[in-house]
């Protein structure tokens, strides 16, 4: 397309010189293509300058009927903030002239021409600044003198690409101050264009970077409806899902021809804004060429002024080629939609005397082309005229006056980059006429600073998701035939937690925390055991200390009373033995509660088989003691030799060294020692004893078992016994209660989790110890303190005659 605009010039400019005779030593030329608005200062160094300030809403097209030099057009917007570029240029050139440093014995110039952002025009007015004449002589030879050196320019890509295919031509170095897409660089075969900004590729990146700062993953993309509209939309969506970001849709903007042309615009208009409006993507990224941005903004005019509807709290992030708040068309417009957005902008800084420049600025200069238009549209106001005005322009206005959104006092980005530009070009011709150059030698200059990045100011940062941000307690799951930002929030299983947002699998927490009611997060554990300050420590130590009590008065009782009948009757060594054994398992109950130590862990399962399993054995010596005694005295009976204390006593040791023998190699082999449940109860580490080899407990209670169960059956068999002798039944209600007690402990004692698992064992111990104290003991009590009179050797004879008669 630049290719056949200029060939339509070129061609244009041969059918004015066929009619008259051409004499290339004088340089004539007949044709003239006026230029409307422009700066000229001379120099001996000319710098050229292609600028973007001046709109037409209309531009005609070249149809050959009539010459193009009376193609003028008035009707004119000027984009304000834009003739600050203008200035930047003009400031920098005077700036150098004025100091003594650089270029000390030359005066630079320079001549600034407008581009009206029209390809016809960027053409046209860059060969107006190789042909200083005015006329457009495709020789370059002319007028050399006058020629410019370098040229600065353009605003927009598309404005750079028309000026470097002209100046390549001429081998005229061009300074561009605007982002350049690769795809564009490409197309340039000129060595010598040169930028002030970085390579467009890294705003992609930026953009990227911003989305996913902000966590934003699920955005519409706005772009001209052209070829770099279609460039951007690839390399932008190309970026986004190498990110994981979603583009929910891509819009293009009408470019100016469908505006002007097309009679279906306001259906274009209305389908454009009713997508912006009720859609639920909450962030555009917007390419904001400046056309792009007129379009977009002349579309939310529209619906606002015949629709009533505007897209209101949303997020435009726009790219730098363009500053939208610069749009003149702001004065008439509501820029409402627009608030909230985010613009990337280049490198810029405060310049020195740059602001007392502008306040000097003289609107009647006629050397600056560009003055008079900006005055009138910046103020609302007319220069002296025929025409009437309701305001006439004074000069005298003050630029500082104007808000920010229209003009800047301080320099923008894109006028700071003229500048560097223009002290660029200096500073090389500096070294170049002092002989001081090197190759490739790093001249002196102003280091540029990258803009500070301004973080977000709002108070909730807009949501821009396909859906919902799975909040912590959730993880995601792909939604089937969805793009991958598109997905279900699962709640997170049981013991795990997501403590962010959208992540892809839950986790457990550290083995000494838990999840909360809300799987977000993890709480301490509380440690936990059986101990004294609790109420169920408390009431087992108490029965404890309260059967050893008892277990001791009997003791007592037995001892005082050890020469009456029924004590003796009862095998008196047996029942001390049996008495002290039940007082020793009442009190190792006490070793299972409070924090577990190595010691107490050692001893608590040991000390608890040896003693009971000497309480159990001493049961049953008593039952065999009985038994043998009844048997030995009948005549001629063999078993007289076996009755006596010697019986009982290995029967008690041999028992309880069995016992000792499978505590013995529980200890060596895998001893229990101090450990930490954090499994067994949500939220809570139950601190208790580890069994170590847990089948050697289980063989220390059965062994148990099988005492008491040899003691029950033998006890059953001898209950009817004669009275005097008769202890079996007592024994066997208490091997019977033992029994019950220990059968019922073992499942018990494997759902119970927790500190509630310690309890069972000692009510276990307690119960079982307290069944043989009453069972075996109660009888007795009852004859030896309510019943006196019944325990003497004559009340027994007496029994015993009258039940064998």
């Amino acid at each position: 397309m630049p290719e056949f605009l200029l060939s339509l010039l070129l061609l244009d400019q041969l059918l004015h010189q066929s009619g008259g005779k051409v004499n290339l030593a004088q340089c004539k030329a007949n044709g003239r293509l006026p230029a409307q608005h422009q700066y000229y200062q001379p120099g001996e160094i000319l710098i050229g300058g292609i600028v973007s300030q001046l709109f037409f809403p209309t531009f005609a097209p070249i149809l050959f009927e009539k010459d193009p030099q009376r193609m003028v057009v008035n009707d004119y917007i000027m984009v304000l903030k834009n003739y600050q570029h203008v200035l930047a240029l003009v400031f920098a050139v005077k700036e150098l002239n004025a100091s003594p440093q650089i270029l000390p014995n030359h005066t630079l110039g320079f001549h600034i021409y407008e581009s009206y952002f029209s390809a016809r025009k960027s053409f046209q007015n860059t060969l107006n600044l190789l042909f200083t004449r005015k006329q457009t002589n495709l020789n370059y030879e002319c007028d050399m003198e006058k020629n410019p050196i370098v040229a600065i320019g353009g605003h927009d890509s598309e404005t750079s690409l028309h000026m470097a295919t002209i100046l390549g031509l001429y081998k005229i170095p061009q300074v561009a101050y605007c982002l350049l897409p690769p795809e564009v660089t490409g197309k340039i075969q000129q060595p010598s264009l040169y930028r002030m900004v970085p390579n467009e590729e890294h705003q992609y990146t930026g953009i990227v970077q911003l989305l996913q700062h902000f966590q934003w993953k699920w955005v519409g993309i706005i772009a001209m409806n052209d070829d770099k509209g279609e460039m951007f939309v690839q390399n932008l969506a190309h970026k986004l899902s190498e990110n994981g970001v979603c583009p929910a849709f891509t819009e293009r903007v009408p470019d100016q021809s469908s505006f002007l042309d097309s009679v279906d615009i306001e259906e274009q208009c209305y389908k454009i804004g009713f997508l912006l409006s009720r859609t639920n993507v909450s962030v555009f990224v917007v390419n904001a060429e400046t056309q792009t941005m007129t379009g977009l903004q002349w579309i939310l005019t529209v619906m606002t002024q015949q629709y009533d509807r505007i897209p209101t709290r949303k997020v435009w992030v726009m790219t730098a080629h363009w500053d939208f708040s610069s749009e003149s068309f702001h004065i008439g417009m509501d820029i409402e939609a627009f608030h909230g957005s985010l613009s990337f902008a280049g490198p810029s800084s405060e310049v020195k005397g740059f602001q007392n420049f502008l306040q000097i600025l003289n609107p009647l200069s006629k050397e600056d082309g560009f003055i008079r238009v900006f005055w009138e549209q910046a103020f609302s106001c007319l220069f002296l005229s025929m025409e009437e005005s309701e305001q006439d322009c004074t000069g005298e206005e003050d630029l500082g006056s104007l808000p920010a959104l229209f003009f800047e006092m301080s320099m923008t980005s894109y006028s700071y980059a003229i500048y560097s530009a223009v002290h660029v070009v200096a500073h090389a011709f500096h070294a170049m006429f002092s002989s001081r150059s090197k190759s490739r030698k790093a001249v002196g200059g102003d280091n540029l600073e990258p803009q500070k990045a301004q973080h977000f100011q709002g108070e909730v940062v807009p949501r821009a998701l396909c859906n919902d941000n799975c909040h912590p307690g959730y993880h995601r799951k792909q939604k089937e035939g969805k793009p991958f930002c598109c997905y279900d929030c699962v709640p997170c299983p049981a013991g795990k937690i997501s403590g962010q947002k959208d992540v892809d699998d839950c986790y457990k927490c550290p083995e000494d925390q838990y999840p909360n009611k809300e799987q977000n997060g993890c709480l301490p554990k509380d440690i936990n055991f059986l101990s004294y300050a609790e109420p169920l420590g408390v009431s087992l130590a108490v029965s404890a200390l309260t059967l050893s009590l008892a277990t001791v008065a009997v003791l007592g009782i037995f001892i005082r009373h050890q020469n009456t009948p029924v004590v003796k009757a009862n095998n008196r060594e047996l029942s001390y033995a049996l008495l002290i054994s039940l007082l020793l398992c009442f009190l190792c109950s006490l070793l299972f509660i409070g924090r577990p130590e190595r010691v107490t862990c050692l001893l608590q399962q040991t000390a608890f088989g040896i003693i009971f399993s000497v309480a159990v054995s001493s049961v049953l010596a008593k039952t065999i003691t009985v038994i043998l005694a009844f048997v030995a005295t009948r005549p001629g009976s063999r078993m007289r030799k076996w009755v006596g204390k010697r019986l009982a006593s290995w029967v008690v040791l041999c028992c309880a060294f069995i016992q000792a023998s499978l505590c013995a190699v529980w200890l060596f082999t895998s001893p229990p020692g101090p450990d930490a449940d954090t499994h067994s109860v949500l939220g809570e580490v139950i601190l208790k004893c580890n069994e170590g080899a847990g089948s050697l407990f289980y063989y220390i209670l059965g062994y148990l078992g099988l005492l008491a169960l040899v003691s029950f059956v033998i006890a059953f068999f001898a209950r009817k016994l004669p009275d005097s002798f008769n202890e079996a039944k007592f024994i066997t209600f208490s091997m019977l209660v033992f029994c019950s007690v220990w059968i019922s402990f073992v499942p018990t004692y494997r759902s119970t989790k927790g500190k509630y698992v310690v309890a069972v064992e000692i009510f276990s111990i307690l119960a079982s110890g307290a069944g043989l104290l009453a069972c075996i003991f109660a009888p007795k009590m009852y004859l030896i303190i309510l019943r006196p009179e019944l325990n003497n050797k004559e009340q027994l004879i007496k029994s015993k005659k009258g039940r064998n008669l």
